[in-house]
């Protein structure tokens, strides 16, 4: 081969790496921070009038050690991928189904893509959610996590009970206002269920995919909120958004490995 063709090939090849890198960050239009990566804001919503997907989660097929989570497209229903399997949740009449594929839409969503984590055992005296964020930050910390900047937890084991909802459209079709945005939530309670929850820890990121406030701490608490988490049962077919949680004995906090 020719020193010319040699440049040649060398040229086109570094070329076409950085189509490949471009249509990679247009498809999933994501910004990265910290451990995590996230597409949308929760605020848009409220600027539209409506809940609109921003990204497909086919995007992130073949990926290995995906966890994510986020709502649907136009409020119908909660997203979980864990360890790359999607848990999705959709309010159908008196009950909810859970699909997994990854044939939906969402309009926003946070992931990270980890496969080692280093084990913390939860204290008794974590009690709550409010116990727990604190419990978090410090664990991560400790461990050298930027904490500045977002990064995702796992926990295992049997909480005592764990109220989450399901998005579901309740707009009747009206502008989606913050006050609808709260109304179409379907709650749930599960008690005494083995339960794997995926979270992500993220303080001034509210507006994006974190809320200010949550049912565990309200406004003029002097505590604003920093967690966003999803839980799957590992003996029901309960998965969605966590607002409160109390723990029992023997709960397990993972954290990315360093």
């Amino acid at each position: 081969m020719t020193k010319s063709l040699l440049r040649t090939s060398t040229i086109l090849l570094a070329l076409l790496a950085m189509l490949c890198v471009v249509a990679y960050a247009a498809i999933v239009g994501s910004k990265k921070e910290g451990l995590i990566e996230y597409v949308g804001a929760q605020k848009d919503v409220f600027t539209k009038g409506k809940a609109a997907s921003v990204v497909s989660l086919e995007d992130l097929s073949g990926r290995k050690g995906v966890y994510a989570v986020g709502p649907i497209d136009g409020l119908d229903g909660e997203i979980t991928i864990f360890d790359s399997k999607p848990y999705i949740t959709q309010v159908r009449a008196n009950d909810y189904t859970v699909d997994k594929t990854l044939k939906h839409g969402a309009f926003f969503l946070v992931w990270t893509e980890q496969t080692s984590w280093v084990d913390v055992p939860v204290p008794t005296a974590v009690k709550g959610y409010r116990d727990l964020q604190l419990f978090v930050k410090e664990q991560a910390q400790k461990a050298g996590i930027d904490v500045t900047k977002p990064f995702p937890f796992l926990l295992v084991g049997t909480p005592v009970e764990i109220k989450w909802h399901i998005n579901v459209d309740r707009t009747e079709g009206k502008p989606l206002t913050k006050e609808l945005f709260q109304k179409s939530k379907q709650p749930y309670v599960v008690k005494n269920e083995p339960a794997d929850i995926l979270g992500f820890y993220a303080e001034h990121y509210a507006g994006i995919f974190m809320t200010p406030f949550v049912p565990a701490i309200k406004e003029g608490s002097g505590m604003e909120n920093a967690l966003h988490m999803h839980l799957i049962s590992k003996t029901s077919k309960a998965s969605g958004h966590i607002d409160d949680i109390t723990f029992g004995d023997g709960m397990v906090l993972r954290l990315p490995k360093p």
